[in-house]
């Protein structure tokens, strides 16, 4: 995720100064960086990092931690329950579209295909497991002092998972399927990526298919008879089977899709996430948009497990990798500031309709299923904040305002597990006296608040 960006600066001032795009080697080369006029960039000198990829990935994180702190108490920016989007269903397609964006620089030059899919494949699988290690229960969390899971009930799937996947199909696509093309033309232009976009529009045939077309028959799951939000059970709580009647295809539903059934037959009940989205729905929880107790005559599938990271939505996730790879290749190849951000304008423009239009026709957005519709509005917005952030950080060229956001995306997986991962708190949490309840972050929080309740007193 937080990969070494390959940098693409903007146009010169002066013709004189510009390199040629393509050079005798064929290869394709970073366009050159804006020099004043007269002025000449040094032999050898590494070109600068595109800093608006920096604070796009950073802006992201940041949006990560502001909805998992600040989601529960202001609703409109927390997830969607089930149909439909907020702030929060953005930021996940922007990780993915930016980790794209990142993969098209990367390897934009492999003359090893074979150590940079090596390369590739060691860096999906340390974010993988990185993934199972902070978020398939192992470390319970800031509200939880203990540790450690029974691998019965590990949740195998998650956000740092799903990224593992999305990149590496991505990296794995640039290395192996780009045409040794010369671009000079849209024609070439096309050429060169054709079969990377086939396989963006095979993996969402494969989506669609299974979405659509696969049989849901009834199935059944354990749940805890004390109610309530459902846990991991434990030898405390009795343990009751509930059956949920299917035996349809095409349903988008919760109880019902084709995304729970891959997850069930596939990875197993216990090893789904126990507290789904779906939970805030109206027919789940009194308190909907927000989690709940359970509304008198609750459909019984308001307790069942549903991964919102799970294998056939991640399939289709990885989709918005590709998309982010179309923009970096226009970052690659075009020379000057204006065409970039026109194809860019262009391209967003085409994917946010093209949402919108598959969800009038009966796809509607939901990011716990990933919809076709969902990736193709998801991706847009995320193309036109890129395009925005490069004109305002790397045009016109205002930086400081977003140092804090730069600095974020240039340490994004070290920030994304201190603090999205909620590691930094439970590890300050972990040291109290005597009692768990006198841990650093409550007497910190006490100490703060002490002056002003001295004089409202």
């Amino acid at each position: 995720m937080n990969a070494t960006v390959v940098a693409i600066a903007g146009d010169g001032v002066d013709a004189a100064h510009h390199r040629p795009l393509l050079a005798s080697d064929d290869e394709i080369r970073p366009c050159p960086t804006s020099h004043p006029p007269g002025t000449d960039a040094k032999p050898g000198q590494k070109p600068p990092r595109v800093a608006s990829l920096d604070v796009f990935r950073g802006l992201t994180i940041a949006m990560m931690i502001l909805v998992d702190d600040a989601g529960g108490a202001w609703p409109g920016i927390n997830h969607s329950p089930w149909f439909g989007v907020t702030v929060a269903d953005f930021v996940m397609p922007a990780f993915l579209f930016i980790i794209g964006v990142s993969a098209a620089l990367v390897f934009k030059k492999t003359p090893n295909k074979t150590a940079a899919t090596k390369k590739a494949a060691i860096r999906a699988v340390k974010l993988f497991i990185l993934g199972v290690i902070f978020q398939g229960g192992y470390i319970h969390g800031r509200h939880s002092l203990t540790y450690g899971i029974d691998l019965d009930h590990i949740r195998w799937l998650g956000v740092l998972q799903r990224i593992a996947i999305g990149y590496f199909l991505a990296a794995i696509s640039e290395i192996w399927l780009v045409n040794n093309v010369s671009v000079d033309s849209a024609i070439s232009f096309v050429k060169k990526y054709f079969m990377e976009w086939i396989m963006a529009v095979m993996i969402s045939a494969l989506y669609v298919g299974l979405l659509l077309g696969l049989y849901v028959s009834n199935w059944e799951f354990k749940v805890q008879t004390s109610n309530s939000i459902l846990t991991i059970p434990t030898p405390s709580n009795d343990v009751g089977m509930k059956m949920i009647e299917c035996g349809v295809r095409g349903s988008l539903g919760p109880p019902c899709n084709a995304v729970g059934f891959v997850d069930r037959v596939l990875l197993g009940e216990n090893h789904l996430y126990k507290n789904p989205v779906y939970k805030r729905t109206k027919e789940c929880s009194v308190n909907s948009p927000d989690y709940g107790p359970l509304p008198p005559n609750a459909p019984d599938w308001c307790l069942a497990p549903f991964d919102p990271e799970g294998l056939l939505s991640t399939l289709m996730a990885a989709v918005t990798c590709f998309v982010g790879l179309h923009f970096g290749h226009v970052l690659v190849h075009c020379k000057d500031h204006s065409p970039r951000m026109l194809l860019w304008l262009l391209a967003s423009t085409v994917l946010t309709v093209s949402g919108f239009l598959l969800q009038l026709l009966g796809m509607p957005f939901s990011k716990p299923l990933y919809t076709v519709s969902y990736m193709l509005l998801t991706g847009g917005v995320s193309g036109f904040l890129l395009l925005l952030l490069y004109y305002i950080v790397d045009v016109i060229n205002i930086k400081k305002p977003f140092i804090l956001f730069q600095w974020m995306g240039m340490n994004a997986l070290i920030v994304y597990v201190l603090a999205a991962c909620e590691l930094f708190p439970a590890l300050v949490q972990g040291f109290y006296w005597r009692s768990p309840e006198n841990n650093l972050v409550s007497k910190l929080a006490v100490l703060c608040l002490l002056p002003y309740m001295r004089w409202i007193l």
